[in-house]
C-alpha cells in the first residue's frame, strides 16, 4: 500500500527539488540558530545587567524581556533543527525499507518460481527414468505399448490421407 503512495508520479517531480528544499531549510535552521546564540550572549553578559539595573529599573525589565525572547528563540531554532534532521534520517531509512521489502518480495516469487519449476523437471526426469530402465508396473507398459500402437494406426492413417491428396 506504502509502494503505491511513494510511486505516484507526482512524488517523482518533486524528488527532483527535494534536495535543494531540504538544504534551503537547513541552511535557516542554521542562520536562525546562530542568530538565536548570538542574542542570548548580548544579552547575558554581566555588565549590560548591572549597567541597565543602576540606570533604570524598566530597562533592566526590558534587557531580562530581551535575554527570554533571545533564549526562547534559541531552544525553538535548536530543537527545531535536531527534529528536522531527524526527520530527514527516518524518511530516508523508510524509504530504503520500502526499496529492500520490494526486491525481497520479488526474489522470493522468483525463488518461488524456480522451485516450482524444478520440482517439475524433477519429477519429469524421474518418469523418464523409470521409463527408460523398464523399472514400471506391468501397467505401465502395457499403457506405452497401447500408446505406440495408437501412434502407429495414426501414421498409417496419415500417410493414407497423405496418397489421397497427392
Amino acid at each position: 500500500r506504502w509502494q503505491k503512495i511513494f510511486m505516484f508520479p507526482l512524488w517523482g517531480k518533486m524528488a527532483v527539488f527535494w534536495n535543494k528544499i531540504f538544504l534551503t531549510i537547513i541552511v535557516l535552521l542554521i542562520v536562525l540558530f546562530l542568530d538565536a546564540v548570538r542574542e542570548v550572549r548580548k544579552y547575558s553578559s554581566v555588565h549590560v545587567n548591572e549597567k541597565a539595573a543602576n540606570v533604570n529599573s524598566s530597562a533592566f525589565d526590558h534587557i531580562q524581556m530581551k535575554l527570554f525572547r533571545s533564549q526562547r528563540n534559541l531552544y525553538l531554532s535548536g530543537f527545531t533543527l535536531f527534529l528536522w534532521l531527524v526527520l530527514r534520517r527516518t524518511i530516508t531509512l523508510l524509504t530504503q525499507l520500502a526499496k529492500e521489502m520490494a526486491s525481497h518480495a520479488a526474489l522470493e516469487a522468483q525463488v518461488n518460481d524456480a522451485t516450482e519449476a524444478a520440482k517439475i523437471y524433477m519429477a519429469e526426469n524421474e518418469r523418464l527414468h523409470e521409463a527408460l530402465s523398464g523399472k514400471g508396473s506391468g501397467k505401465k507398459k502395457e499403457s506405452t505399448e497401447a500408446t505406440e500402437e495408437k501412434l502407429k494406426e495414426e501414421i498409417e492413417h496419415l500417410k493414407a490421407e497423405l496418397q489421397k491428396t497427392s
